[in-house]
């Protein structure tokens, strides 16, 4: 079997697994960042197929209790874990936020599954202490578990309120490249590494 061939059944799947910021909630068919990030990866590396299995309204408690048969069913080599955003609108305890994504990461590991993290900020409504706390969680379990984070999803127009739906919470179709933009330079790196070491699997066989 040639290297090409081998490239071509290692790239495998990337699985998005998020809330309603990666589902498209409010938007069109085909608007949202996950579909834009499924056509630069046709026109880069066409031998990755996405998997979007974001649900909105979605809680990092809900996202742990469902990771396993969607691993189970996909077998994903890079998962791209996009939750915490309602865990934190609701006011969830750091602890329980912080311990949930913990466990998705390393389920994920346990499986050869790389991990992209992608971290969110919250509104004050919880006061100051909350919002640091909330912030900080991404931050400190990327560190922790040695997983490439995005630090924040809205970075670049988070304050732009035309950059929103009515309901001042989901980005508008202008705001999915920018967040397909703020992800991809961390994403990318992966897709290499993670089609080698898929490949180095295949070559064992």
């Amino acid at each position: 079997m040639s290297a090409a061939a081998n490239f071509s059944y290692a790239a495998g799947t990337i699985l998005v697994f998020g809330d309603s910021l990666s589902a498209g909630y409010g938007l069109a068919r085909d608007q949202g960042w996950v579909d834009l990030l499924r056509e630069r990866l046709t026109r880069e590396h066409a031998d990755y197929k996405v998997v979007n299995a974001s649900i909105s309204g979605e809680t990092t408690e809900g996202g742990k209790r469902r990771l396993n048969a969607t691993l189970e069913e996909h077998r994903p080599q890079i998962v791209i874990l996009e939750l915490g955003a309602n865990d934190g609108l609701r006011g969830a305890r750091i602890e329980a936020i912080r311990g949930n994504l913990a466990t998705m990461i390393e389920e994920c590991r346990k499986r050869g599954s790389q991990v992209l993290l992608v971290g969110m900020n919250v509104p004050p409504n919880y006061g100051s202490d909350y919002t640091e706390k909330f912030r900080a969680v991404f931050a400190t379990l990327a560190k922790t578990a040695r997983v490439p984070l995005v630090p924040f999803l809205f970075e670049g127009f988070a304050t732009d309120r035309a950059m929103f739906q009515p309901d001042g919470v989901h980005p508008v179709p202008a705001a999915q490249p920018k967040m397909l933009d703020t992800v991809w330079p961390l994403l990318r790196p992966m897709l290499t590494s993670g089609a080698r070491l898929t490949d180095s699997r295949v070559n064992r066989r």
